[in-house]
């Protein structure tokens, strides 16, 4: 029989960090309109206290109010916050586990985020953190935040023995590896999850598991998190048809220090922007070609040969390349300050050419 854990942080336990979303949302008439509501409304402990008697006994919680916000409004001093406080808890012996309740339109982001900060720490550690929300708000008929939180925190305290250490994801009872989230659904209850390669949260799939393991050994080393107001100012841009080269020409004279090409098709872009992109190499604005298509590998040189000075992004969409090249950007800065010859190539191209999760 289930017993209600107890709330401490003097004993071990399983964090769970709050920072909103639409697990933590409130719609107005729930039985009659669920998905009109407003996100980032009920605290961490109270999305605790409706399943609590259902946590198997000898699971000890504690939480932590981050943030309350729709996560369409995430901040990047807010991810520094998060990436510090994970790692801060990550250290701390009495911590078996970390589980952060988030938004889902936003999560991919902070999914790749705290793989390239914290992954590395998280894996020598042998601690998960899960990253977990809701497509429908807390006070729905059918909601979907509970199982999914339940689910969450069980994997989070399983025995490093079943699954290593490391940043994964959880929703409708599927679980992946939190770098491969991407919402490609505007409702349905698996939308983060559904293209990620990902496996039963009850029964984990051996090939699934090799490739985790696979991933995680090729990611070596963690890149260091940016102050809050030292990020890289990166933007994306789509191509599409009647593209205009006045879209790439506009940044030229800003400060913008990167771009993230959404590019048709294998990530081709419209012939109107090869000048203003080669004008936008030479002022040193770093370049990122990815694909609009949200499935598949960007791959370097393909279908033409890659402009000096940009990279292919491999798996990664648009939002997650973002991240990425910001980090890029940022560990370049900090290498060259401790006296390294790095470039944010060098950082990138550590993150696209990790392996594909089976």
């Amino acid at each position: 029989m289930s017993t209600i854990p107890s709330l401490s942080e003097n004993s071990p336990h399983i964090l769970v960090l709050g920072m909103g979303g639409t697990i933590a949302g409130l719609a107005a008439s729930p039985n009659e309109n669920p998905l009109q509501y407003e996100a980032g409304q009920v605290e961490v402990d109270a999305l605790l206290a409706h399943v609590r008697s259902a946590i198997p006994t000898g699971i000890a919680l504690a939480t932590r109010q981050l943030a309350n916000i729709n996560s369409r409004n995430l901040s990047e001093s807010l991810l520094t916050r998060l990436g510090e406080e994970i790692r801060k808890e990550l250290a701390n012996p009495l911590v078996r586990g970390v589980v952060v309740t988030h938004g889902t339109d936003a999560i991919e982001e902070t999914g790749i985020f705290l793989q390239l900060v914290c992954g590395r720490y998280a894996q020598d550690l042998g601690k998960r953190v899960i990253l977990t929300g809701a497509m429908l708000p807390a006070n729905a008929p059918q909601a979907d935040g509970p199982s999914n939180l339940l689910d969450a925190i069980r994997w989070a305290s399983t025995p490093v023995d079943n699954c290593p250490g490391g940043i994964y994801a959880v929703m409708d009872g599927r679980g992946c590896m939190a770098m491969d989230l991407s919402k490609r659904h505007t409702t349905a209850l698996n939308a983060p999850i559904a293209a990620s390669p990902s496996s039963s949260v009850g029964l984990i799939n051996p090939s699934w598991l090799s490739g985790v393991k696979a991933l995680e050994a090729a990611w070596q080393e963690d890149l260091p998190i940016p102050k809050g107001d030292e990020w890289p100012w990166v933007e994306i841009l789509t191509s599409h048809s009647g593209a205009r080269s006045e879209t790439i020409s506009h940044w030229l004279d800003t400060r913008v220090q990167g771009l993230v090409l959404a590019g048709s098709g294998m990530g081709g872009f419209h012939d109107e922007w090869l000048k203003p992109l080669a004008g936008a190499a030479k002022r040193g604005i770093a370049l990122v070609r990815t694909s609009r298509t949200g499935a598949g590998l960007t791959l370097p040189n393909i279908p033409e040969k890659d402009l000096d000075g940009c990279l292919a992004s491999g798996k990664l969409s648009a939002p997650r390349a973002r991240i990425a090249l910001q980090l890029a950007l940022n560990a370049e800065k900090q290498a060259k300050l401790a006296g390294k010859s790095l470039t944010w190539q060098d950082f990138f191209a550590r993150i696209a050419v990790l392996p594909e999760v089976g």
